[in-house]
């Protein structure tokens, strides 16, 4: 067997965030393959072999790639819509046009939502998609097929919604799928495409779309559909006090304890949002050790509320860092929601001790890596683990007077991307994207997006 090629990364800072945060003010990376070999204090070490590539760091810091928790990529072609709604006024505001999009759409706005987020530091994404109109094309082939172009990390959090308006739900009655036929779809969709490898580029979770546009049946079935085939399960949770209200109007219970009572709370499931958890929801979570995506931004631009992640993690709940879709974030970034994250919390009971930059830096990739249950292969460089890594730089005008370079990242403005490495491929170089083109997915996102809005009829 031949041996591993190696990319050796030298004169950087880095932050390891490993299990005690191990740092270095300078050092080096080995990346041999796809794996982190070493690391550590210094120059690399000597008479190292196959070393096809020298990076000379100096004025960077490096950092495990950002993994997002939560987001919705066909919102990228109704951005900038109800900007002014709460959550509840801006989905009766948005379904009826989301109900409208085709494979071509969804490939288009999973080009553009993906690139933002690549260009911007993050290794590993997600998406979960629930809108599936009858006879739109293959929306899940469409997203997984955009993520692997782009040379990202993806999970599919495959959706499903089967409670339409007729029903006292929100979507559109031709926009949701039967019962049956969102659980077979799911299923073959997991089977299809997940792969439960350690260095997988794409998995799959079972992911019905939230209280109020699921039956209690989709839920309970989807989650004993997830466990048989060894997958995760993701979906909306306790985002607003509506939801709550909903939950006790309908069930007699508040939204936690709905979840309990159908199998959804487990170290498996991690839930998009929780603003409106008490102490007894967040213990509820902590012992079962379900996880949360955290998406400041989101939860801002829809008033919804300040998620308790100060709280979360003292009690030792998985906590991720979410873009959320990007018709409710519509910077579509991810980086930016590190800082986002530590300002928003200071504005709850906690305030100034409510997050640090390291904290910070900890919910955006370890964080999200135990969230979606890849904490032993990403999330954290470490020797052994993938190579999965991004190289910020911080040595321009935007943060050359703080001295700290994760206070730099996480406080100052948004740092420029130099390199950043998936699996030990490089997919961003000088904050542009290698395998796919910029400029061409801006030409067809606007044209998908102009398109859907004649359909829609705006």
């Amino acid at each position: 067997m031949a041996a591993a090629e190696r990319i050796v990364i030298e004169n950087c800072s880095l932050a390891t965030v490993d299990a005690h945060d191990t740092e270095y003010a300078s050092g080096h990376v080995v990346i041999a393959g796809n794996r982190i070999e070493s690391l550590g204090a210094g120059r690399a070490p000597e008479g190292l072999t196959d070393v096809v590539r020298r990076i000379d760091a100096t004025g960077h810091l490096v950092t495990p790639g950002l993994v997002n928790t939560h987001h919705h990529y066909y919102q990228w072609i109704t951005r900038g819509l109800a900007t002014d709604h709460n959550l509840f006024n801006w989905l009766v505001a948005l379904y009826p046009t989301w109900a409208r999009i085709d494979e071509q759409m969804v490939y288009a706005a999973a080009q553009g939502s993906l690139a933002m987020m690549a260009r911007g530091g993050v290794t590993t994404a997600m998406d979960h998609h629930y809108v599936f109109p009858a006879g739109s094309g293959d929306l899940s082939g469409a997203i997984i097929r955009a993520a692997r172009e782009t040379g990202v990390r993806f999970t599919l959090a495959r959706g499903s919604m089967d409670r339409s308006e007729k029903d006292g739900g929100l979507p559109p009655d031709f926009a949701v799928e039967t019962l049956e036929g969102a659980l077979a779809a799911t299923e073959a969709t997991v089977k299809e495409h997940h792969d439960s490898s350690f260095d997988a580029m794409t998995q799959v979770a079972v992911a019905p779309c939230s209280p109020f546009s699921v039956s209690t049946e989709l839920l309970r079935e989807g989650a004993e559909l997830a466990r048989r085939l060894g997958v995760r399960l993701h979906t909306h949770g306790s985002e607003t006090v509506e939801e709550e209200q909903f939950c006790k109007e309908l069930f007699g219970m508040g939204p936690t304890d709905y979840f309990e009572s159908t199998g959804w709370l487990g170290e498996d499931v991690w839930m998009a949002h929780c603003v409106h958890m008490n102490d007894s929801d967040i213990a509820a979570f902590a012992r079962a050790k379900t996880g949360v995506a955290h998406c400041p931004s989101s939860n801002a631009r829809l008033a919804a509320g300040i998620a308790r992640v100060p709280d979360m993690l003292a009690a030792g709940v998985p906590v991720g860092l979410g873009v959320d879709g990007t018709a409710s974030n519509e910077s579509g970034e991810l980086h930016t929601e590190l800082r986002n994250a530590l300002l928003i919390n200071r504005l709850g009971a906690h305030r100034e001790a409510a997050l640090n930059a390291r904290q910070a830096l900890r919910l955006g990739t370890y964080g999200g890596a135990q969230v979606l249950g890849r904490a032993a292969e990403t999330g954290s460089l470490e020797a052994g683990k993938l190579a999965d890594l991004v190289l910020w730089k911080l040595d321009t005008l935007a943060h050359a007077s703080i001295a700290d370079p994760v206070t730099a990242l996480v406080f100052g403005a948004a740092a420029p991307v130099t390199a950043s490495f998936v699996n030990g491929r490089q997919i961003v170089e000088n904050g542009r994207l290698l395998h796919v083109d910029e400029d061409e997915i801006a030409r067809s996102t606007r044209q998908q997006a102009q398109r859907l809005a004649r359909i829609a009829g705006h």
